[in-house]
């Protein structure tokens, strides 16, 4: 997702923003293209007999209720006129702005990172395709602060959005400038195959749908395929405890969580037994979180501490727990920018093999050769 808001919302959003709802809706336009096999979110459909589609996308935040958004994306020459649409654009995409990091990497995934104009948090972007452009590509800035002269200027087709507990709250001012905006809602899917599959709805956008399915058929295999490879693997299920304090609480993901999918799809078993399977998030005492800790047999998703000393330091309690004197404590800041950013949440959107595998190599090293990709251990 990288402003300051997507620096926290690694920590939030992998545990707060992996909300659980119905995939059932009521269709205006039941023709369907396109049809996810992983993602809930999302679908595209035909809206005349040429190319014309609508994108629907089904409660865009946490916590909506029955909100359908629907992108006409009108490539009849602008003769549509169809109900029920909440935005449109007039042929493919060919200037985005995004504020999300996740939409970065999808749209370099499909070769079409050229199409984006403007992000929010340009310092935080891994994506050297994005990052390395310079002038050429625009900081619009991020929630409570956007540069609206600058979105503007930028005269985009689109900007990609994402709603955190209501409508993005640039909503209001992209209508009166007539710029019509898309929620990315991949943080509410419950699967990393899932979040990996809007970039379908993202390259129907920009018209490249086919590319992007391709991309994404080629993801699956390999996922599955180290998944296999840790069920062969998993003699024993190693306790997995995940995360540190938010201020003043210990946040944990829901079993329905696409966080608790990895863990148990990479051969290991998620610590918090009472957590329920509807909510998206639980938060725990601080004493519930040391017993479970003080139990675990790995630790991961700590933040970005340099080592075990800084999260001693941090955690004074922790210190004396086995997970921490073994050092079964990882990170996924490995491949950590400069200025904050973390390509965990951005490329590997994409990659999601590749983050089950360095999981698999954390619960089962012995069946993984090679080195992390977004995992560190901390020393």
């Amino acid at each position: 997702m990288k402003s300051i808001i997507h620096t926290l919302l690694p920590v939030l959003l992998s545990v707060l923003l992996c909300g659980c709802h119905s995939s059932t809706q009521t269709k205006t336009y039941a023709d369907s293209i396109y049809t996810p096999a992983h993602a809930f979110g999302f679908s595209i459909l035909r809206a005349d007999n040429d190319s014309s589609v609508i994108i629907e996308v089904y409660n865009p935040w946490q916590g909506a209720a029955g909100v359908t958004e629907r992108l006409l994306i009108d490539r009849s020459g602008g003769r549509l006129d169809l109900p029920d649409v909440t935005a449109r654009i007039t042929g493919s995409a060919r200037r985005v702005v995004v504020m999300s990091s996740t939409a970065v990497a999808m749209l370099d995934a499909i070769g079409k990172s050229s199409y984006i104009v403007g992000v929010s948090g340009l310092r935080f972007i891994s994506t050297q395709s994005v990052a390395g452009r310079g002038e050429a590509i625009k900081d619009v800035g991020y929630d409570g602060n956007i540069d609206y002269e600058t979105l503007i200027a930028l005269k985009p087709d689109i900007v990609i959005v994402y709603g955190v507990g209501g409508p993005s709250t640039m909503k209001q001012k992209l209508n009166e400038a007539g710029i019509p905006i898309f929620y990315l809602a991949d943080y509410l899917e419950q699967s990393p195959l899932g979040k990996a599959e809007w970039m379908i709805a993202l390259g129907e956008i920009v018209g490249e749908r086919a590319a992007a399915q391709q991309r994404f058929n080629e993801i699956v295999p390999k996922y599955e395929a180290v998944k296999q490879l840790a069920a062969n693997s998993a003699r024993r299920q190693p306790l997995v405890m995940l995360n540190t304090p938010y201020g003043d609480s210990w946040f944990m993901p829901g079993h329905g969580s696409y966080q608790v999918k990895l863990i148990e799809d990479a051969g290991g078993k998620y610590i918090y037994d009472d957590a329920p399977a509807d909510a998206s998030t639980v938060a725990v005492d601080m004493e519930s979180a040391y017993l479970m800790t003080a139990k675990a047999d790995v630790w991961i998703n700590v933040g970005d501490f340099a080592g075990i000393n800084a999260l001693t330091s941090a955690l004074p309690k922790m210190a004396g727990t086995p997970v921490v004197k073994r050092g079964d404590v990882y990170s996924n800041t490995a491949r950590s920018t400069p200025c904050g950013g973390n390509d965990y949440y951005e490329s590997a959107i994409v990659n999601p093999h590749l983050v089950l595998r360095d999981l698999v190599k954390i619960f089962h090293p012995e069946a993984v050769a090679e080195e992390f990709t977004y995992y560190r251990q901390l020393k």
